[in-house]
This record gives C-alpha cells, structure tokens and sequence, in this order.
C-alpha cells in the first residue's frame, strides 16, 4: 500500500486548509485510517482517526471542534479539513493506514510521505 498526502501550504492563523490522503496498491487491507503531525523538535503525535465506514471518528483533544476528518473509499482518499487553524499547527502532517490503528503509531501499518503546513501569525 502507498499513501500519497497532499494539500499543505501555507495559510495565515485562523484559516482554513484541506489536506488528502490517496491510497494505492493492496488498499483491501487497508480499514482504519488516521493523520498524525510532527512540529520541528517535537514528537509525532495523533491528530485524528477514522474507521473504514467513514462512520467512527476520533480526534485529539487539540483539534476537536476545528478538524474534521472523511473519507470517500470510492476514491480510496482521506481528508483533513482544517478550519481555525493557529500558529501552533505547523508541523508536518502525516497520513497513516492499516488493518486496525487508532490514536497510537504503532497501530498503523503504512504511512504517507507527509505535507508540511506553516500557518502564520
């Protein structure tokens, strides 16, 4: 399975970005699906979580209410839909899939290559 992220850029505090995430390869494997990000110095940590009906979400305590994560298994893509953005968001967002995964890395088998969003004061 190959994940391609795409959709980060830069954007000023308080707006909005939409982040995807294609999948190919053996996607039948693939059921949950989540984002992570990583700022500079800092540690990988979870954003949001999504099951493989699009039904189940979860999301980090930081983002909920501001980020909604879908997904359109037609297209085999997920989105991150990023509103209210602020400074401390810049850090580059990973996608991640696999059999099962939630709020932990390790629960994820595959991973995209990542897109850095700055956001700005």
């Amino acid at each position: 399975v190959q994940l391609q992220a795409s959709g980060g850029g830069l954007v000023q505090a308080g707006g909005s970005l939409r982040l995807s995430c294609a999948a190919s390869g053996t996607t039948f494997t693939i059921d949950d699906m989540g984002w992570f990000r990583q700022a500079p110095g800092k540690e990988r940590e979870f954003v949001a979580a999504i099951d493989w009906k699009g039904v189940l979400t979860y999301y980090a305590d930081s983002v909920r209410g501001r980020f909604t994560i879908s997904r359109d298994n037609a297209k085999n893509t997920i989105y991150l839909q990023m509103s209210s953005l602020k400074t401390e968001g810049t850090a580059v967002y990973y996608c991640a899939a696999g059999p099962t995964g939630w709020t932990y890395a390790y629960e994820y088998e595959y991973w995209g290559q990542g897109t850095l969003v700055t956001v700005s004061s």
